[in-house]
């Protein structure tokens, strides 16, 4: 099996023919160093990459298999970590040049978890500045001239350009969502507290959320019966049994799923191409259309309140010692900082009771919403990420979320299609974009 056939595997496949043995972790990580090498250039997904270094895992990983050690779901696997995560072996700077070498003691939870399992820490993919709007030197592997999306750029670039099967991100605003749709690939943003955030930069305890770039659901699956589950080092973890998300996937759904379309009051900031195309596919799908309440057109003010306020508590101190920071971001934590106290107890409020009005649809209407993860296709231009106005209020109410892949504009560039569950049925949002994704491609 040459190095092209390795290359396209998807982190399952090639987690069972590690297994089986017909190829080695040496041989699959080298494969995708390849291909790093191939279009890095172009790309410039990574910002930190130790080729010799990730081979050595890889050989370490085959050495213990060759011993009879036992196997983690994800045995010899490259994964790409996003510069916000701590690695005790890559540096970790937050995208930002103010903070260039800084070097952690310690793995991030999510990276230890990573290693536990026996994936290779390939290296350190871009960030936008402290995982804010200032972009990064990603380019987009669908379009070289147009954004990757942000803040988890190089991450969702190096999935997209099939440099690795794997990446994880975080998002906080639409930093998961919105970049697997601009670069065309499936990425996950879980319930809130579903996966520990403890050793990663923290903008936000109430929006932050940790998440996942693959080649396809169930490398989604696979990736977060890995990463899911409770960590002391993060109190918003829950104390639950992980649902195990393959075993669930492979059950399938017992009905065929009901879908709600919900096209937000942002709708009208979507391109028309964009909105005809999602429309389209609703109507193919059997969704019913469900209207939002009129109070939630306050949820994005909300949002913006919450995160500006808890980016000025939590990087403020950073900033105020001095160095080079983007203007955007000084001008946002200068917001944050005249929230009052008052005004930031009633949208942590709000947020709850924007959640809690969701729990009809999901009771009453719908497995999944169906609604769009951007505005339309990856805009032009390197210097700004795009909108994340259509991954607000589902990051706000902490509410599980996927983007799959399914449409594209007339050019060919990918129109994500975002699905929405109801929270910590995670495992039921993947089956059912399972089911979506397989009777979109039959037909």
């Amino acid at each position: 099996m040459d190095r092209l056939d390795t290359i396209a595997f998807t982190a399952t496949q090639a987690a069972a023919e590690i297994a089986r043995g017909i190829i080695s972790a040496e041989d699959y990580t080298r494969a995708c160093l390849e291909r790093i090498a191939a279009v890095e250039a172009e790309v410039q997904a990574f910002i930190h990459l130790d080729p010799e270094h990730a081979l050595a895992q890889a050989r370490a990983l085959d050495r213990h298999k060759g011993e009879g050690g036992r196997l983690g779901p994800l045995h010899g696997i490259p994964v790409a970590i996003k510069d916000i995560f701590d690695t005790a072996d890559y540096l970790t700077e937050f995208g930002s040049p103010a903070l260039t070498g800084r070097r952690p003691e310690a793995d991030s939870t999510a990276v230890a978890r990573l290693r536990a399992a026996g994936a290779v820490i390939i290296g350190k993919t871009v960030s936008t500045e402290f995982a804010y709007f200032h972009p990064g030197k990603t380019r987009n592997p669908r379009d070289l001239t147009r954004t990757p999306g942000g803040s988890s750029s190089g991450s969702a670039a190096a999935v997209a350009a099939g440099m690795v099967p794997l990446a994880i991100g975080s998002q906080t605003n639409g930093s998961m969502i919105r970049p697997a749709a601009f670069c065309g690939v499936f990425g996950v943003k879980p319930s809130h507290g579903l996966i520990s955030r403890a050793g990663a930069l923290t903008l936000s305890r109430v929006l932050d959320h940790v998440g996942a770039f693959a080649r396809s659901i169930e490398d989604l699956a696979l990736i977060l019966d890995v990463l899911v589950g409770q960590d002391a080092a993060d109190p918003d973890t829950r104390a639950f049994a992980s649902p195990a998300f393959r075993d669930a996937l492979a059950e399938g759904a017992l009905l065929p799923p009901s879908f709600a379309l919900v096209r937000t009051p942002m709708w009208d900031k979507a391109d028309p191409e964009a909105q005809s195309s999602l429309e389209d596919l609703a109507r193919e799908v059997g969704a019913r259309e469900v209207d939002l309440p009129d109070d939630y057109r306050g949820a994005w003010d909300v949002h913006r309140a919450i995160m500006a306020a808890d980016m000025a508590f939590n990087l403020g101190p950073i900033i105020d010692k001095g160095g080079e920071f983007s203007t955007k971001l000084k001008d946002f934590l200068a917001e944050g900082r005249k929230v009052t106290a008052l005004q930031y107890q009633a949208a942590v409020r709000d947020a709850r009771r924007y959640a809690d009005g969701m729990a009809g649809i999901f009771e009453q209407v719908a497995d999944a919403i169906i609604t769009l993860p951007a505005k339309g296709v990856a805009p032009p231009g390197l210097d700004a990420t795009g909108d994340p106005v259509f991954c607000s209020l589902w990051t706000l109410t902490g509410l599980p979320a996927l983007n799959l892949p399914l449409l594209a504009n007339s050019q060919g560039l990918p129109i994500g299609v975002q699905l929405i569950g109801a929270p910590l049925r995670d495992e039921k949002l993947l089956r059912t974009a399972s089911a979506l994704v397989a009777d979109i491609v039959e037909a």
